[in-house]
């Protein structure tokens, strides 16, 4: 099977991607992947270091008001699709599959009107306007939130949940704690805001510090590069509490997040698919500057089933993180009823389901 991915701007597009080809490269030795996005998008950089070959076209997003670079973006459009048509006719696919973000656009478009077998992926509770767009021309839409559905045409609409949550199954979390350099005995809670960190998830953090030196849980905070010395410097003034490990980054996510008791992050779709597909319970701090607030959204979604503890961005502080966290985590019976309704959210399947999507469509194409 020959098969067409494109994805970019975030790594929320391109992370699952990379997990579905990873997948698929697990089951069919011989599929062939192209991989489309932009010269300037983290897909760039990402794709090639996994041995894929990479293909860009250049194009934009749209401004949400009105704007004369809406005029070029239309123009980057038009190219875009010939410029697709192009690769994909000497590529000769049997299936493009978008993964989101605008690149995807003009690529999907194009393969739709080839009459080539197409995919969009639409990772969060709101779709985009690129998915949007393109849900009139593809031929199934794969979905991650049961309220996504009602964004699409639903004869296409198909619930596959996110391929980053098949990758984070069967890690070892001792291994992972002691990577990280967390105590294999102690109750531990993981609180990050993302790859870049997030400034409010931070400010609370290290204010609660002198509070966190004193619980009987142990703490692994991901700051991201751009705030780690800042918050180092915090930490050492109080005296660097023993019971709190404080990084950048982690490259081992999956392996660490498989042992770990608590997640407090933001709710990003991939982050909600990891700790769904392990059954972690999680405090929620969507992001409000997110377009259409889908985080806030997404996050409800797993709060809604008691899976989560949703705390806006507006009422965090380090009081109200330090109670969140305590109201969980010092309760063995909250834990292990949060865990069970986690699980039951998560899909630890979600790649090879997409995969099957891909292969019956393909498989209908060749009658």
């Amino acid at each position: 099977m020959k098969i067409v991915v494109s994805g970019g701007g975030t790594g929320g597009h391109i992370y699952p991607a990379l997990a579905l080809i990873r997948e698929i490269q697990k089951e069919n030795k011989d599929a062939e992947f192209l991989y489309i996005g932009t010269i300037n998008g983290l897909e760039s950089k990402l794709v090639p270091r996994e041995n894929i070959a990479f293909k860009s076209i250049h194009i934009t997003g749209f401004k949400r008001k009105l704007s004369f670079e809406n005029v070029k973006t239309i123009i980057r459009f038009l190219k875009g699709v010939t410029d697709s048509k192009r690769i994909l006719k000497e590529f000769k696919p049997d299936i493009v599959i978008g993964t989101g973000g605008y690149v995807c656009g003009p690529v999907v478009y194009a393969a739709a009107k080839l009459r080539i077998p197409t995919i969009i992926h639409e990772q969060n509770s709101v779709p985009g306007l690129t998915n949007k767009f393109l849900s009139r021309y593809v031929n199934k839409i794969a979905i991650c939130f049961e309220e996504a559905k009602n964004y699409f045409p639903g004869d296409k609409v198909v619930f596959t949940g996110n391929p980053r949550a098949s990758e984070v199954i069967g890690k070892d979390g001792i291994k992972g704690r002691l990577s990280a350099g967390l105590s294999t005995t102690m109750p531990a809670v993981l609180i990050f805001g993302g790859s870049r960190g997030a400034r409010p998830i931070n400010e609370a953090v290290v204010k609660a510090l002198s509070e966190l030196a004193e619980k009987p849980y142990q703490v692994l905070y991901i700051t991201g590069d751009v705030h780690y010395e800042a918050v180092k410097k915090e930490a050492e003034l109080i005296g660097s509490p023993r019971n709190v490990v404080i990084k950048p980054f982690i490259h081992n996510m999956p392996e660490v997040l498989a042992g770990i008791d608590l997640v407090v992050s933001r709710a990003g779709a991939t982050t909600l698919a990891e700790i769904t597909s392990l059954g972690i319970p999680s405090v929620l701090v969507p992001s409000p500057y997110v377009t259409n607030n889908h985080q806030e959204k997404n996050a409800r979604s797993l709060s809604n089933h008691g899976a989560a503890e949703l705390l806006l961005e507006k009422d965090l502080n380090s009081k109200s993180l330090v109670n969140s966290i305590d109201q969980i985590l010092l309760n063995n019976e909250i834990v292990k009823e949060m865990k069970v309704k986690a699980k039951k959210i998560g899909v630890p399947d979600s790649a090879e389901r997409l995969y099957s999507l891909m292969r019956q469509l393909v498989k209908e194409k060749q009658k």
